[in-house]
């Protein structure tokens, strides 16, 4: 699963359409916490993640809402810069 981007001890990466179901979404490692959040929307689908990895994991996602959109819909991904 390529890893997208790496911030604040948090891990984010997207398997390859072909290989995942819908809806579209990203994969969060934190610790020993491991969550799925939905690309549309930012929100939680499964999973778990302390407060503050959540909000950033939230937050990236808003912010890089179109690029991860179109990783999902072409099965390529690329290395986002983190936000803080």
């Amino acid at each position: 699963m390529p890893t997208i981007c790496q911030f604040s001890g948090v891990r984010i990466a997207m398997f390859l359409r072909g290989k995942e179901h819908n809806p579209p979404h990203v994969h969060a490692y934190y610790q020993d916490f491991a969550a799925t959040f939905e690309i549309a929307t930012g929100e939680l689908l499964s999973g778990a993640l302390p407060v503050k990895a959540k909000a950033l994991v939230k937050n990236f996602i808003l912010q890089y809402q179109l690029e991860l959109e179109e990783m999902w819909e072409t099965g390529q991904y690329e290395k986002l810069p983190p936000v803080m």
